[in-house]
């Protein structure tokens, strides 16, 4: 697991924890700055798959200032959804499955003010709402319309099983922001890969300015 520890927190507001699987989705993270930032945060890297997913988010919030973190999944996705296009972002109202079984549910935070963050933050984009499903494989032709019928708009490895384990250590807000690298029309095995790995990793490096946003709206005053 690889993490990059985030500055000290002058308030009392919860840390965020930022949860994605590959060092390259850690390095778009980490060069998208701290500007923003309203407190404490840290970008984990916890390895590919659900197993590993489960493992690091569990060690990360084990630890302290991270226990009562907000909780963000990110990093790349396939996308489900025909129309979809590298670069494109899936923004979680849900994500299905995880440690609990494929039936588990779990509501996602902010969802709508994450919506018009990332359209500010990344002008241009489309952003596509809805379920997001979780698999322990990379999803291959029919199998991608199989998870299509349930409903899902994208699908990755470790989303579902992050925030599972996120809740399962505490109420927390948690949410689950991809960024389409392979979809319907654009499997990675198709020539053009390295142009949509491009476009999503420059996304990916641009989305932290509307995580901030998000955790700052955790802030404010319920009414």
């Amino acid at each position: 697991m690889g993490e990059e520890p985030g500055p000290p927190s002058g308030s009392a507001a919860p840390p965020l924890l930022i949860v994605c699987a590959l060092g390259i989705e850690q390095l778009a993270l980490r060069s998208g700055g701290r500007t923003g930032a309203p407190g404490a945060f840290t970008v984990v890297r916890t390895g590919m798959g659900p197993a590993h997913a489960r493992r690091g988010v569990a060690a990360a919030l084990d630890r302290e200032p991270w226990r009562d973190a907000a909780v963000i999944a990110s990093g790349f996705c396939a996308g489900l959804a025909p129309g979809m296009h590298p670069g494109d972002l899936v923004v979680a109202e849900e994500t299905l499955g995880g440690p609990d079984g494929p039936g588990a549910v779990t509501t996602c935070t902010g969802t709508e003010l994450l919506v018009k963050a990332l359209s500010r933050a990344v002008p241009g984009r489309t952003v596509h709402t809805g379920p997001l499903t979780g698999s322990a494989h990379v999803v291959r032709g029919q199998e991608r319309a199989d998870l299509r019928a349930t409903g899902a708009i994208a699908v990755d490895m470790e989303s579902a099983a992050t925030l599972r384990t996120a809740l399962a250590a505490g109420p927390r807000p948690v949410a689950a922001v991809r960024v389409v690298v392979d979809a319907p029309e654009h499997e990675l095995v198709r020539i053009g890969t390295v142009r949509g790995g491009i476009s999503a990793f420059r996304v990916l490096r641009a989305v932290l300015p509307a995580f901030f946003e998000w955790h700052r709206s955790l802030l404010l005053p319920r009414r």
